[in-house]
């Protein structure tokens, strides 16, 4: 048996770490073609039906989780149109329930129509596309993007304009 000089070792090493690197790279898994996207940004988001709009009750808060089940949403129909609205009126939209400032649980106020929180007094316009009103918050609510199906009447949430509070991704 000979002996292994250090030399030797680094060069074995490097070459077997070059051999193993080259067999994870993306261009080998796809057959040696490059990847499309290699800097895409968006993400997978899932699909998860909500509900049928005509049983969602008028400026009424409707909870859901989206896109995992550590992520609490507001869904609301607000009775007329308003920007990003769906549904067969284009009233219903949906948000993160979680403050932009540090994560607080919102509440929806029926009667001023808009998101309030309890913890540092920020207010969010939930007919405007969750817009930052005042308060400690500087961002506005992230919006849980809705699909309507009229032939089902189905209402769908299928991605998220904006970062949930204390996340790098929306998706884990």
């Amino acid at each position: 048996m000979s002996k292994l000089s250090r030399r030797g070792f680094l060069k074995l090493s490097s070459a077997g770490a070059a051999a193993g690197a080259a067999s994870l790279s993306p261009a080998s898994a796809l057959g040696g073609q490059e990847s499309r996207n290699p800097g895409a940004t968006t993400l997978p988001y899932p699909e998860k039906p909500i509900g049928k709009a005509r049983s969602f009750p008028h400026n009424q808060a409707v909870q859901f989780t989206y896109p995992d089940e550590m992520s609490p949403c507001t869904l609301i129909r607000m009775g007329e149109p308003v920007a990003g609205g769906v549904g067969p009126n284009g009233d219903i939209v949906a948000y993160s329930s979680m403050c932009t400032h540090m994560g607080c649980p919102l509440s929806y106020d029926p009667a001023s129509r808009d998101f309030k929180c309890p913890c540092h007094f920020s207010v969010f316009d939930s007919e405007k596309e969750g817009q930052m009103v005042t308060g400690q918050a500087t961002e506005n609510l992230p919006r849980i993007r809705l699909a309507y199906d009229a032939k089902t009447d189905s209402v769908t949430a299928v991605g998220i304009d904006g970062l949930l509070f204390g996340r790098q991704a929306n998706i884990l």
